[in-house]
């Protein structure tokens, strides 16, 4: 009787749960959301006319993917952090700063790009050990602690880009960089079929794919799950608690740095407000992706489709003849509704387990 049961159980199980886990998965609602904005899109272009240029052209599409590369990024980075339980609102400054950095050290000083591009790294991963180190010393919210950092990023570039350069913005990069192979790595492209596919999305892909498998695959990623599940619980269990915050606020701040290099070696000079509202446009591809502002749950790949997300309604609604004023009202509603829909499944997935 007992065998005939577990068979049977084991049986409904087979048949059920592979719907149940797909539902169930973190990514689910993104997954849908990325799908529902390019049809959205498409069809108002194909009701414009506009067949084979704009939104629906290989351009257009090389042009939602860098978009989207960019702030994907930091968003698969934010929500192994959001994971964890933490907020990093330093991001968009780190990467004004960082860039700034780098941009002064190749035309200010003669410093050769690759040492620059090191030291750029070398500066966020110090600043966002920084950020672990204070948020766990003090015990003050990391929402405060990064927000405080933000505010010191964005002044200490103003001051000191003015003092050296007499202005806010460091030009002519592309003269110092234009045939170093490093600089290539950041800044190099191809072109498919008439578009021209960026290498920002090779490092968009290979952060994605190094955040899932941390996540999914390795001890760490449990780690992870776990302080963002219960602090004291993961520390009952032997989790080293504190070196895992440390270690995932350096891993946001390096994206940052990343997506520095990338754009001021692309563009050839560095803004000090390079990276405006990054941080919010990053935390937003977190939670869009499945990732719960509470933590303990969420998905690095959901944040890529997140991010894909932010670049078609980005793209799209200049292409579509939209108003850009209204982008923010987009993004907003597309924020409340992800909320809903994830909170909404996470509830029917822990349902379905018990």
């Amino acid at each position: 009787m007992t065998s005939a049961t577990a068979t049977a159980g084991t049986q409904r199980l087979r048949s059920v749960s592979p719907v149940r886990l797909f539902l169930s998965r973190p990514e689910f609602g993104a997954v849908v959301g990325a799908l529902m904005v390019f049809l959205i899109f498409a069809v108002l272009s194909v009701l414009r006319g506009d067949v084979g240029k704009g939104f629906l052209s290989v351009q257009g599409l090389a042009g939602i993917l860098e978009v989207s590369a960019q702030v994907g990024i930091l968003g698969a980075a934010v929500s192994l952090l959001m994971i964890a339980g933490e907020f990093d609102l330093s991001v968009g400054s780190m990467v004004g700063a960082a860039g700034l950095l780098l941009g002064l050290l190749i035309v200010q000083y003669g410093v050769p790009p690759t040492i620059a591009i090191v030291a750029a790294f070398a500066f966020a991963l110090a600043v966002g050990a920084f950020n672990g180190w204070l948020r766990i010393k003090t015990g003050l919210p990391s929402f405060i602690v990064t927000l405080g950092m933000l505010l010191i990023l964005r002044g200490i570039g103003i001051g000191v880009t003015r003092a050296i350069t007499s202005n806010t913005i460091v030009s002519g990069l592309s003269t110092y960089t234009a045939n170093d192979p490093v600089a290539q790595l950041f800044t190099a492209s191809v072109n498919i079929a008439g578009g021209s596919f960026k290498v920002v999305l090779l490092w968009w892909l290979g952060v994605v794919i190094a955040a899932t498998w941390v996540l999914t695959r390795t001890r760490f990623g449990n780690w992870i799950f776990a302080v963002g599940g219960s602090d004291q619980a993961a520390r009952y269990v032997g989790v080293p608690v504190s070196r895992v915050k440390v270690i995932l606020f350096m891993t946001t701040a390096a994206s940052a740095a990343l997506l520095a290099c990338i754009q001021v070696l692309s563009v050839g000079s560095a803004d000090v407000l390079r990276g405006q509202n990054k941080e919010f446009e990053a935390i937003i591809t977190a939670v869009v992706g499945g990732t719960l502002l509470t933590g303990g749950y969420g998905s690095a790949l959901g944040s890529a489709f997140g991010a894909f997300i932010l670049g078609t309604t980005q793209l799209g609604i200049n292409f579509v003849g939209i108003n850009s004023d209204w982008y923010q009202v987009v993004m907003g509603s597309i924020l409340l509704i992800a909320v809903l829909a994830n909170t909404y499944l996470l509830r029917r997935a822990s349902g379905a387990r018990s």
